[in-house]
């Protein structure tokens, strides 16, 4: 038994600059073994306190990584200009064979590039094979982390349309948009983000009084929306406009989610990318689909496991005695 422990700090697991590329194969390698039986993960289990408020555990074992982790998630709504971030995680990995405590990872950058790199991994099975304008619906951290993963996957991205409460946010985001060459425009209209978007990706966080308020329907006949905020920004009654609705793993979830938190009852996912990544659908990319998911603990391990190797290799971290 090791008697330390390799820390890596919020800045370390930064350090180790794992390209959006890296990351998006990452993911669909855990989902692919995971198709094949070579991993296995629990649903994640949540106690929730109140809108925006909970608690999180996700768990998950590799034997083709010869690792296993579980991540704790808090959240918990943040004042406006509050310094304190509303969700905080760390990754604990452990030797698979073993049991042996390994590492101690911070999650939030983790969690940050694992959920786009599952987005663009999503996408890559289900958008049009040359999109050309994304959408942006709210314009917080993940929407940097969603621009670097989609522009990675899509260098032909010609313009980012950007929807958000904060103006400032919008104008910040717009910035990073231009300076990867993309023409930007801010809007303050859904129905038309929708309409002339390829790619859409909302990212509307959980707040009290909050009112869905994308209309599937107006998206074109084919396009991709991910739904990083499980599907609470979406009207449920327009959820069947979709041709496709695709999650990560049907064992963790059956539908998207209301402003609630509860599976809507208009829809159900019919596929999740646990199939996908083994049998591809030959005309997905000419159909209107719609990808949420609520975090899958594989893709967690499969970002935990690729930064650990780089950390290794470049000497990055912290030795703790146990």
């Amino acid at each position: 038994m090791s008697n330390t422990l390799l820390y890596l700090s919020h800045e370390d697991v930064r350090a180790c600059a794992v390209a959006p590329c890296e990351a998006r194969e990452a993911v669909l390698g855990a989902f692919r073994d995971h198709a094949a039986g070579r991993n296995h993960s629990l649903p994640k289990t949540a106690l929730s306190l109140g809108p925006g408020h909970a608690f999180q555990a996700m768990t998950a074992a590799s034997q083709a990584q010869a690792i296993a982790t579980v991540k704790w998630v808090a959240s918990a709504p943040a004042a406006p200009g509050s310094a304190v971030p509303s969700v905080s995680a760390l990754i604990c990995v452990s030797d698979y064979a073993t049991g042996a405590p390994l590492a101690i990872l911070d999650g939030d950058e983790i969690t940050l590039v694992r959920t786009a790199a599952m987005s663009a991994a999503a996408a890559s099975l289900l958008a049009p094979t040359a999109p050309r304008t994304i959408g942006f619906i709210g314009c917080g951290l993940q929407a940097y982390a969603h621009l670097a993963a989609f522009h990675d996957l899509y260098p032909g991205l010609a313009s980012a349309l950007l929807l958000s409460r904060s103006r400032s946010s919008a104008e910040r985001m717009a910035e990073a948009a231009a300076a990867q060459g993309l023409t930007t425009e801010i809007v303050d209209d859904a129905d038309a983000l929708l309409a002339r978007s390829d790619l859409i990706i909302s990212m509307v966080p959980a707040a009290p009084g909050l009112r869905p308020f994308l209309d599937a329907r107006r998206m074109k006949p084919a396009s991709f929306a991910a739904a990083v905020d499980t599907g609470r920004s979406w009207l449920p009654e327009a959820l069947p406009a979709f041709d496709l609705l695709v999650t990560d793993s049907l064992a963790q979830s059956q539908a998207p989610y209301d402003v609630d938190g509860l599976p809507v009852t208009t829809a159900r996912f019919g596929r999740d990318l646990v199939a996908l990544s083994h049998a591809p659908l030959a005309d997905a990319g000419t159909k209107r689909s719609l990808f949420c998911f609520r975090g899958f603990a594989l893709a967690d391990l499969a970002l935990a496991h690729l930064v650990l190797e780089k950390a290794r290799a470049a000497g990055i971290g912290t030795s703790l005695p146990r």
